[in-house]
């Protein structure tokens, strides 16, 4: 069975056994020395290719049609181990193969794969790509597979609101669990109420469309469980705490959590791991209405902590704080929550290392050593218990804002601390789900992160 795809598009892989372009992927020191082929040589010194970083050079064959290309690594082709992504849209439409290339065959795949990422469903007509045939020592069914991830968050975060509001996004949960045999639940409305979900309802009753907790469950009972919980905010105004306008034209992206749990939870499932999956995704639009939710209310969560509202526009961990007390209901061997939730975290990392929380140290470790050996960037902040106190209200168990501004992506880590305890580990990563620049892996627009290194961590914990 084919991996999901949320949006069907054609593979960026050729198997054809006919003719295949070349792509001799050089270094600087290949030219100076010589060490590739004849042809492809000499063209590159008539035409002064020096072999930088993404550099693309197309060779004429003796008969003056399209023969080949050179691709520049540069100096240190370690240092930007999926360049092979600027491949996908400098090439022209053609079948190519690598010819010659000091990179793996996995990263060089996962590379071009990534980079030919296009999100065109709004666009009248989509232009012809060039294709690659796949390295034979690569993993062709686990670079596919990560690729659907990848492009399942991608597509879910560049979706705007008007076709992927909570409606829509359950709708894409449920299709993505049936294609998996997966078992799909969903509490919607006023049912949270009455199934104890405050929290979620409180944040979303002012949406068009009725706030709901879905729920997934896959695999077999008795492997190690794994709990992923995603933030599904589909769009944040800021509620009566209203955001500026500039502050709210990438508001599509607040549902990045669940785009990205989604992801992780096709790879786990196409993959067969070894796991009792369970995915929690709490959806909601953060609207201004009647009924919306005021600064100064105060809220019993599902855990029956009491939490102050002040801000209306910290509404991501309001509804990860039900979510979370659900997970932990259940013993599990590791709770993972993903969420758009702090600027801080911007502040502190930017916008492609994502931070992640954890006070346990050898999940910490692992998750580093994951993040490094597949080359997917994650950096451990702290769980500082210094700042737990921030988090305390004068009437209330705790405050959804802190005042004083400091510490931002700390403090929410903090606050959602607070509604784990059973698990044997809990992580939570504070993610941007965006990229603001283009780079050879990925146009600007959402963006899946973390979800490889995770991919990778479970598959370990599933041997």
């Amino acid at each position: 069975m084919a991996p999901y795809q949320f949006i069907e598009r054609p593979s960026p892989f050729n198997t054809s056994n006919g003719k295949t372009l070349p792509i001799f992927a050089v270094t600087p020191a290949h030219i100076e020395t010589g060490a590739i082929d004849p042809i492809a040589l000499d063209w590159a010194r008539k035409a002064g290719f020096k072999a930088e970083s993404g550099a693309v050079l197309l060779i004429p064959s003796r008969d003056g049609h399209l023969g080949g290309a050179l691709f520049g690594l540069g100096k240190n082709p370690s240092e930007a181990p999926f360049l092979a992504g600027k491949l996908a849209r400098a090439l022209p439409a053609a079948k190519w193969h690598i010819e010659t290339a000091p990179l793996t065959a996995n990263r060089l795949a996962l590379g071009f794969g990534l980079g030919s990422y296009r999100f065109e469903r709004y666009k009248a007509g989509q232009a012809e790509a060039p294709t690659l045939l796949i390295p034979a020592d690569a993993d062709a069914t686990d670079v596919k597979r990560q690729l659907a991830g990848v492009f399942l968050a991608r597509d879910l975060i560049n979706t705007p609101t008007n076709d992927m509001g909570p409606e829509a996004l359950e709708a894409a949960f449920r299709a993505l669990g049936s294609h998996y045999k997966a078992d799909v639940s969903v509490i919607s409305g006023d049912a949270l109420l009455t199934q104890n979900f405050p929290l979620v309802h409180t944040v979303g009753r002012a949406g068009a469309e009725a706030p709901r907790l879905l729920e997934m469950r896959w695999g077999k009972k008795g492997h190690r469980k794994v709990t992923l919980v995603g933030k599904g905010v589909c769009f944040d105004t800021g509620g009566l705490d209203i955001k500026p306008a500039s502050s709210m034209l990438l508001m599509k992206k607040d549902m990045g959590g669940a785009a990205n749990v989604m992801g992780l939870a096709l790879m786990i499932m196409d993959a067969k791991l070894k796991v009792d999956l369970r995915v929690i995704v709490p959806v909601v639009e953060n609207s201004i209405s009647s009924n919306a939710f005021r600064p100064g209310d105060i809220y019993r969560s599902r855990k029956g902590l009491t939490v102050q509202i002040d801000n209306t526009d910290a509404e991501g961990r309001l509804i990860l704080a039900d979510a979370l007390a659900y997970a932990d209901e259940e013993a599990t061997d590791l709770v993972i929550d993903m969420a758009t939730l702090t600027g801080a975290a911007r502040v502190a990392l930017g916008p492609d290392l994502p931070p992640f929380f954890t006070d346990d140290e050898e999940l910490a470790r692992d998750l580093t050593e994951a993040s490094l050996s597949i080359d997917d960037p994650l950096w451990r902040m702290p769980l500082y218990m210094g700042y737990d106190k921030d988090i305390s209200t004068r009437i209330a168990d705790l405050t959804n804002a802190p005042s004083g501004g400091m510490a931002g992506s700390i403090t929410a880590a903090l606050f959602l601390k607070r509604f784990m305890g059973n698990a044997k580990s809990w992580v939570h990563f504070d993610i941007f789900g965006w990229a603001q620049s283009e780079r050879p892996h990925s146009p600007i627009g959402g963006e899946a992160q973390a979800i490889r290194a995770l991919y990778h961590h479970i598959g370990r914990m599933a041997r």
